[in-house]
């Protein structure tokens, strides 16, 4: 578990999916999810079998957002092939937190 800072500023507590086995499961079988979950070495994701709608934020190498959408329920993303990891979260909790295209995202412990 850690945090997702930005400018100095916690956004969010985040579980990191850095596995194969933790990518591949996701948020897959919860009601709901506090904080983001940060999907390591990610391009791309679905929300197929989701029980909730997701907030999806594609990071560039460097940890600048190069993209954000909203996933409602059972869809398939395109894959940005500049990302190099993803954070999901329960739609519109990146609306409270300031979580925008172009800020720069740092995962701390």
């Amino acid at each position: 578990m850690g945090w997702i800072v930005s400018d100095g500023t916690v956004l969010a507590s985040a579980d990191v999916a850095a596995d194969r086995a933790s990518r591949k499961q996701g948020l897959l079988g919860r009601d709901g999810f506090e904080g983001a979950l940060v999907v390591e070495r990610c391009r791309w994701i679905h929300t197929i079998g989701m029980r909730f709608p997701l907030d999806v934020a594609y990071l560039a190498e460097d940890g600048t957002v190069i993209k954000t959408v909203r996933m409602e329920r059972h869809r398939v993303g395109a894959p940005v092939f500049r990302a190099r990891s993803v954070i999901e979260a329960e739609a519109g909790a990146f609306a409270r937190w300031g979580l925008h295209v172009g800020i720069v995202i740092e995962l701390r412990p």
